[in-house]
């Protein structure tokens, strides 16, 4: 195409006065190829801009093409979450039982929060919020609602049934977050040792969960390690083991009228709690709150662990041991027990005024629990050797277990311990330890004589044996002293057909809260007891608070009436399950 090149105006006037033409024809020849210069540079810039255009859309076609055909060669992956150093990470380790079954794992629900600003109704939102959730106050929320207030949270976590209520409500301002929440899905099972959750740092899509009490707050930082997401926490507690035991002391403790009960099941030879039962408990997935003023009451209190009591004649057989492992007895060496036992101004008796005859051998000391005799053993072993040995035992600390309030839990011991401490110490008294002390302490002595040293962890690799507390002789001497108690002593209900049982009871007066004196009325009995006998495998410790036998003609408070049944009736029970074979020998005599 080619273009004319107008004439300058001024010579093309000139030229016209020269020629005769008119200058306004010129003028107007002028004004056309202007115009037609500019629509011809106008359609040329149009015409490259659409080929610009088109160059761009043919590439985006090209790429996009290219990049599907490489991922539809490429392997499939699952996408990553790319998080930064201020998220919140929620996730946290399962729980289990020694077989692997949950106690403990995660659960994906929502939050509930509100943007009052956003709201359309917030008189009947709070109406029917207050429906949904009893615990809400209609006038409180109707005043945050119409505040100044931008974002309140209404529930930290809910329920499908109670998002889908709130959803009908139908507000825009009332919103969900998802949120990852703690379950523990066999409820009151295991609830002290498990102990619980809470939310710590919150955030709209997500809350950090961090251990509260229990073995969720004692390994916390395992727990909420990322790299451990996959690899649970495997416990040492059997859960059927658990589940029948609770079983069990729930229906002893309401059936003989106790205000609580506690039992720990323990391997004696790795220190293993197989079960560990508390009453009264909780459901970890709503902890309760308290406003007594006894913290003893208080069902998360864990009367195991935590309940510091003294255990009574249960402490009679360390005496027995000592003196033995000393050198200064035998089980057939007899011992002085016509009451009382003077020590200053102070008498010691036997239990309702027994006379069991001027001298008793060593193991009838056991079978008869004579206080007598055992304060003349405790003042021929003295202060020294007797605090050194129970320190042996465990008895002058706080238990290692893997619990955080284990370690304030530490025995009661005599501010001065002096020769009347010791003989009292001697017959389980003027000094309180808590049954799990108690449970570890029976488990070293009976093993053959190793300490162990109480875990809920479950045990992996080879069983290191820990130092020696008494001979090999000894601890099957004090075995088969235990076992006499059973057969003919004072738990004598403790007999489990099937099963040789040892064990010991203890019944002790329950000192006032005041710290004046003693109740008359009221005591904790104790029935530290060990199976099979012969070649010991657990330790038993059941401990009733208060508890009272009434089907005779007068109340029967003693250990021998209340927590050996109950002790007998667990062992029946769990030692199937545990996988001991009944002996053919009891079962043939009919024991």
């Amino acid at each position: 195409m080619t273009m004319r090149t107008p004439l300058r105006p001024l010579a093309r006037i000139l030229k016209a006065r020269s020629s005769g033409e008119n200058p306004d024809t010129i003028e107007r020849e002028n004004l056309r190829l202007r115009h037609e210069e500019m629509r011809d540079t106008t359609r040329l810039r149009a015409e490259g801009r659409l080929l610009v255009l088109g160059l761009c859309f043919v590439s985006a076609f090209v790429v996009v093409g290219l990049r599907m055909g490489q991922v539809a060669a490429s392997n499939p992956e699952e996408p990553q979450a790319v998080t930064t150093g201020t998220s919140i990470l929620a996730q946290r380790a399962d729980i289990l039982d020694r077989n692997g079954r949950i106690l403990a794992t995660n659960r994906t629900t929502h939050s509930l929060y509100a943007q009052p600003q956003e709201m359309i109704d917030p008189l009947y939102a709070a109406k029917e919020l207050a429906k949904i959730f009893p615990d809400l106050n209609e006038d409180k929320l109707i005043k945050d609602f119409t505040g100044t207030r931008k974002f309140l949270w209404i529930k930290r976590q809910i329920a499908p049934e109670q998002q889908q209520a709130v959803h009908d409500i139908g507000d825009p301002g009332l919103l969900f977050g998802p949120r990852e929440s703690r379950l523990y899905p066999n409820g009151k099972l295991a609830s002290h040792i498990l102990g619980g959750t809470k939310f710590g740092r919150e955030g709209v899509m997500s809350a950090e969960i961090v251990g509260q009490s229990g073995i969720e707050r004692y390994r916390d930082e395992y727990l909420r390690d990322p790299a451990n997401g996959d690899k649970p926490l495997q416990l040492s507690i059997d859960l059927s083991v658990q589940s029948t035991m609770r079983e069990v002391l729930f229906g002893g403790m309401h059936l003989l009228n106790a205000k609580g009960a506690a039992a720990v099941l323990m391997d004696v030879h790795t220190g293993e709690i197989v079960s560990m039962v508390s009453l009264p408990d909780f459901d970890p997935n709503g902890r309760p709150t308290f406003a007594g003023q006894n913290a003893a009451d208080n069902p998360r209190f864990n009367r195991a662990v935590q309940g510091v009591y003294e255990l009574g004649s249960t402490f009679k057989i360390f005496a027995a041991a000592q003196a033995m492992e000393l050198g200064l007895m035998t089980p057939d060496t007899l011992i002085p027990a016509t009451p009382p036992f003077k020590w200053g101004k102070h008498s010691i008796r036997e239990f309702e005024g027994h006379n069991y005859g001027p001298m008793l051998s060593l193991t009838d000391m056991i079978v008869k629990s004579s206080n007598v005799a055992t304060a003349h053993v405790a003042q021929q072993i003295g202060v020294a050797r007797q605090k050194a040995f129970l320190d042996s035992l465990g008895f002058l600390d706080a238990t290692p277990v893997e619990l955080t309030e284990a370690s304030g839990a530490k025995p009661l011991l005599p501010p001065n311990w002096s020769e009347l401490s010791t003989i009292t110490i001697g017959f389980g008294h003027g000094l309180s330890a808590s049954p799990l002390h108690l449970a570890t302490a029976y488990s070293s002595l009976l093993n053959g004589g190793t300490r162990v040293t109480p875990t809920l962890i479950k045990h992996q690799g080879p069983i290191r044996l820990g130092p020696r507390v008494v001979r090999p002789e000894v601890s099957a001497a004090s075995r088969a002293m235990l076992r006499a108690v059973v057969g003919e002593g004072t738990a004598s209900f403790g007999d489990v057909r099937g099963y040789k049982v040892g064990g010991k009871t203890g019944t002790a007066d329950k000192p006032r809260e005041n710290g004046k004196g003693y109740y008359d009325d009221k005591v904790i009995t104790t029935f530290a007891s060990v199976f099979p006998v012969d070649e010991p495998k657990y330790v038993l410790i059941v401990t009733m608070d208060e508890a009272v036998e009434t089907s005779g003609p007068k109340p029967r408070r003693t250990a021998g009436w209340t927590a050996v049944p109950v002790a007998a009736e667990v062992i029946r029970r769990v030692a199937p399950i545990l996988g001991i074979r009944p002996d053919i020998e009891t079962l043939a005599l009919g024991q």
